[in-house]
């Protein structure tokens, strides 16, 4: 009898110490809260992160939590989810544009914070320096001020008419602030007539392009903005119905029907922003780990768009292309 008794005991014991290892598991939170739309092409910025979190050995449901937010380009839902995000004490948060940074770091000076935003943290007060930022956050640039003149170069190099160029941006971007002032120097240089719109929503952006087509030889170009970005399929079809070139920023246009992007890989920046974020998970601070710029950048063309509103696409842009969508 006591042998049995033994046995059931060390049974027991057996069949108990895998739900003893499940409890002393701890689930680090991460939540990420993205500026722009929940669509395909944000749906591919968040597989690439959630990936390349299991590829570092994190199991989302498990010993990881990944949260995301999308704010849509609404300035008033990213304020309400900011505040509501950094009530509930994340162990890290992710956030993509400057909009949604600036919401969060106005909240808290506690919480890990890695961004993909802006292209000048230092000069405007987000972090101390580029190699060592201080305080709680960190992150990966998301433009080089310098693409938005190139926008305008290759634009114009797409269309030699050309002899207006318009920027499209929601105030609320402060990294137009930047884009706008080379821009108008490129533009310049190149005699074309540079003009800005901002825009808000659809309504607006409907309106803008609308009364700017009514003059000739006009053409757009989209640095990195979450409103735009958020309207993009609008833009494109707006674009079509008027036969109007537009540069845009994202290479995932061009395949939907955009005529030409020039831009950093997004995607990369986020499968980045998860290596920081695992080294934030296993102890680093935010405070030691430089802020870091894009890396990879791709040219796009879609010569059947050009065809559609009557261009020929230059021999010489088909062979910088990193992808030509035929």
């Amino acid at each position: 009898m006591r042998r049995r008794e033994l046995i059931k005991v060390v049974v027991a014991s057996a069949v108990g110490w895998p739900l003893v290892a499940n409890a002393q598991v701890h689930t680090r939170r991460v939540a990420a809260l993205v500026g722009t739309g929940n669509d395909a092409l944000g749906q591919l910025w968040i597989t690439a992160f959630r990936q390349k979190l299991r590829d570092l050995g994190w199991s989302d449901g498990r010993d990881i939590q990944i949260e995301v937010i999308w704010g849509g380009g609404d300035i008033e839902h990213i304020r309400a989810s900011a505040a509501d995000l950094i009530r509930s004490k994340p162990d890290v948060i992710l956030v993509y544009t400057v909009r949604v940074l600036n919401e969060v770091r106005r909240r808290t000076n506690e919480i890990p914070v890695v961004f993909i935003a802006t292209n000048d943290p230092v000069g405007l007060g987000i972090v101390k320096s580029l190699a060592h930022p201080g305080g709680n956050l960190t992150g990966f640039t998301l433009y080089e001020v310098s693409i938005a003149g190139k926008l305008v170069e290759l634009l114009k190099e797409m269309v030699p008419s050309l002899a207006r160029v318009a920027l499209l941006f929601n105030p609320n971007n402060s990294s137009a602030e930047l884009y706008w002032p080379l821009i108008q120097k490129i533009a310049k240089s190149l005699d074309i007539i540079p003009v800005s719109f901002p825009v808000r929503d659809a309504a607006s952006i409907r309106e803008v392009i609308g009364a700017f087509v009514l003059e000739p030889n006009g053409g757009i170009v989209l640095p990195n903005d979450a409103t735009t970005t958020t309207y993009r399929e609008l833009i494109v079809e707006l674009a079509a119905r008027y036969r109007l070139p537009v540069v845009y920023s994202f290479s995932s246009v061009v395949a939907g029907g955009g005529l030409i992007s020039y831009g950093p890989d997004t995607s990369d920046l986020f499968i980045q922003a998860a290596s920081y974020v695992d080294r934030i998970l296993k102890g680093e601070k935010p405070a030691n780990l430089p802020v870091q710029a894009p890396t990879k950048f791709a040219l796009a063309v879609n010569v059947k768009t050009a065809k559609a509103i009557g261009l020929t696409v230059p021999p010489s842009v088909i062979a910088r292309a990193d992808e030509v969508i035929e």
